[in-house]
């Protein structure tokens, strides 16, 4: 594809496309889509009535504009129903729709004879009306009642004019408060949409791991424990329990076996299943992002909760002081414009915003968290308490050494561990598996059937007798496996400094593979910032052996450390800190983390572990810097400062309003006006970034 560059700066590039005049929206967002994955890439931006697009990056100028134009629209077609639901589209169908209620009354009053828009006014009240005669008779006093009060009032007195200044103002309102939310939504949407999986997939007598999107229907693939299931199909084999809350909102895993359909984005939490294939292009990912955003915003915090049961609250005193108005004044033009005002509009709309917009902040910090009660928590935790590896260690620990017993080739036993750990992906099963690739050791299935043993190891059968691997707890004491004779010196000898990884072959011991797991290089300063922000208490808890958990936390500047724990143990202390009343964050991200990830009143989930450990955690971080969680908590805490400022200004200003009404100074619609100005104002305040201070390196 032939690009123009219009305009260059350093890091930024804006130019056209040649070929076209403009484009479609799919093609706009599509396109906006390519261009955002381009490594290097730090933002980008499509016009899709000019065909024109803003790239700004980093490194290799050459590079991206080699990668912008290797697009082709014919080849990388773009799914209709992410751009019905792309915040383009969005702006697009509001905008006209605004644009259309403007002219259309500005043309009623320009042509319209007078008598006919009287009648029109009586039309488009019933709407007004009968949704306000709803509340009543379902026995509440919400805010449709004020509304609908306020035009039967206005027709009474027989003042279309005003009734009808009301219900366009109120219209109008509701279409701005509308955009504002389902933009909010999309705009998270398409932020958190762009993910890649591949599958494990039956070929033959073997398995291959495959891009998600070259699966067929029919094709049957492979799903074990703490893995998500990517795509919707029938069980063909095997057993296991799904955890699909995030689908159905089960709290309790469900059974599956032969027969069984399983969903996509549910994930195993025990067994493994073979699954046939049945819809390969069912629910877009996008789609079921917005759908549990949608979802998510029943997890509304406790401050959120409160403040919009607060608005329903204070409709009646509205009623009251309309009452009250006209009894001292027996003026109805002022008593209309107390009715026409009311706090529940902004504190309804503000709230809910303030959090999507929160949401979306903290998913540009490569941060997914599940809904707004989550961040509420991280605002006021006291307590955080980290996995070690692949959390405060790096997410690609690698083999430092391979130490073989019983005379054992080194080679064949790495490629015999890499056969084992690559069916189940964690930070120290994927240094295996890579370690292997490297030395070019490839090799084919050996083994029968595999079992994981959640935070032991792996057992299986490879030509007949029966294959180990994992910790020691499970090799030597769980399996009973033992140390070949004479060599109990050399076993003795492994270096300490590294976490071992012990494979054993119909119970002896025939391999030990000493893995390092270098310290993150921010995790120190991460660790002091996270003080700063209000966390008293910062602690690690690992499986890992003493001596090395206890270099990890000097290193890292922790002071309380636990090691050779199991999930329970995590879990257990995650209780105990809540039972003491501390308010608990655990950062995990292996399937052995889940227990603990599941009873805190945050998980955060390393995006790199266990997909079991990010289906049930409420926050997902990136793998490659743990500055995110700084990020968070001061995300989380000037989130909670903005809604408290939102109450504020909202019950403030609309009290002026009414104050105004009371002594004149204000007609009803004017009143009407400026209180849908102030909802659209304090809305598109709440939808601005939040302020934080940044890091060194964030």
């Amino acid at each position: 594809m032939r690009i123009q560059i219009k305009h260059e700066i350093k890091g930024r590039i804006r130019f056209s496309l040649s070929s076209y005049k403009k484009l479609s929206i799919g093609q706009a967002d599509a396109y906006e889509a390519y261009l955002a994955q381009i490594d290097g890439v730090t933002s980008a931006k499509v016009y899709e009535r000019t065909a024109d697009a803003v790239v700004c990056f980093q490194g290799d100028r050459d590079a991206v504009l080699a990668a912008v134009c290797r697009y082709v629209f014919d080849k990388n077609s773009s799914d209709d129903r992410l751009s019905e639901n792309s915040p383009r589209m969005i702006n697009r169908k509001y905008q006209e729709k605004i644009i259309f209620s403007i002219l259309r009354r500005a043309m009623m009053k320009l042509w319209v004879p007078a008598p006919v828009r009287a009648c029109l006014s009586v039309m488009k009240a019933v709407k007004y009306i009968k949704e306000g005669a709803a509340c009543l008779l379902g026995g509440q006093l919400k805010v449709p009642v004020l509304d609908a009060a306020a035009v039967s009032v206005s027709l009474v007195r027989k003042d279309f004019s005003t009734a009808s200044s009301v219900m366009f103002m109120l219209g109008t309102g509701e279409l701005l408060e509308e955009w504002t939310h389902k933009k909010s939504v999309a705009d998270l949407a398409g932020s958190m949409a762009l993910n890649v999986d591949k599958v494990w997939a039956v070929s033959g007598e073997s398995e291959v791991l495959m891009p998600i999107g070259q699966v067929k229907e029919n094709d049957v693939i492979i799903v074990r424990a703490g893995s998500m299931i990517p795509l919707d199909g029938t069980v063909t084999d095997g057993e296991c329990t799904v955890n699909q809350s995030s689908m159905t909102g089960e709290s309790e895993p469900v059974l599956k076996k032969s027969g069984s359909y399983v969903y996509a984005g549910t994930v195993i939490e025990e067994g493994q299943i073979k699954i046939q294939v049945r819809q390969t292009t069912g629910d877009t990912r996008y789609e079921k992002i917005i759908t549990m955003i949608e979802q998510s915003e029943k997890l509304k915090s406790a401050a959120e909760s409160r403040y919009e049961h607060l608005a329903d609250q204070l409709v009646p005193y509205s009623f009251f002081g309309t009452g009250l108005t006209w009894l001292l004044t027996r003026n109805v033009t002022k008593a209309l414009s107390v009715l026409m005002v009311d706090y529940s509009c902004a504190l309804k709309l503000s709230m809910p915003v303030a959090v999507l917009s929160a949401m979306k902040d903290c998913s540009k910090k490569k941060i997914t968290v599940k809904g707004g009660k989550f961040m509420e928590a991280v605002a006021q935790a006291d307590t955080i308490v980290f996995d070690k590896t692949g959390t405060l260690t790096k997410s690609q620990p690698r083999v430092a050494e391979v130490v073989t017993f019983g005379g054992s080739s080194r080679d064949e036993m790495l490629r015999t561990a890499a056969c084992l750990e690559e069916h189940f992906p964690h930070s120290i099963a994927n240094a295996v598996v890579r370690q292997a690739e490297e030395e070019k050791l490839f090799h084919k299935e050996m083994h029968s059937k595999v079992e994981y043993v959640v935070a032991h190891g792996i057992s299986s059968q490879i030509d007949g007798k029966k294959a180990v691997i994992g910790s020691y707890h499970f090799v030597f004491e769980d399996e009973q496996c033992r140390v070949p004779e004479n060599e109990q010196e050399k076993f003795d000898a492994l270096a300490q400094n590294c976490s071992h990884l012990y494979l054993a072959i119909d119970g002896v011991l025939t391999a030990a593979i000493l893995i390092e797991d270098p310290l993150r290089e921010e995790a120190p300063e991460v660790v002091a910032a996270l003080k700063q922000c209000g966390f008293e208490r910062v602690v690690m808890m690992t499986g890992d052996n003493y001596k090395t958990a206890r270099t990890i936390a000097a290193k890292v500047g922790i002071d309380e450390f636990y090691a050779e724990v199991l999930p329970e143990d995590k879990a257990g202390y995650v209780e105990e800190m809540q039972r003491q009343g501390h308010r608990v964050i655990m950062v995990g991200d292996g399937i052995n983390d889940s227990p603990a990830l599941s009873a805190a009143d945050v998980g955060v989930a390393v995006s790199s572990g266990a997909q079991i450990a990010r289906e049930i955690a409420d926050v997902t971080i990136s793998s490659n810097r743990l500055y995110e969680l700084v990020c968070l908590k001061q995300l989380s805490t000037a989130l909670m400062q903005r809604i408290h400022r939102s109450y504020k200004f909202i019950i403030g200003f609309n009290t002026l309003l009414i104050g105004l009404g009371l002594t004149g100074m204000m007609q009803p619609a004017t009143s009407a006006m400026f209180h849908n100005l102030s909802t659209l104002l304090i809305g598109l305040e709440n939808l601005s970034p939040l302020k934080i201070d940044s890091l060194k390196k964030n």
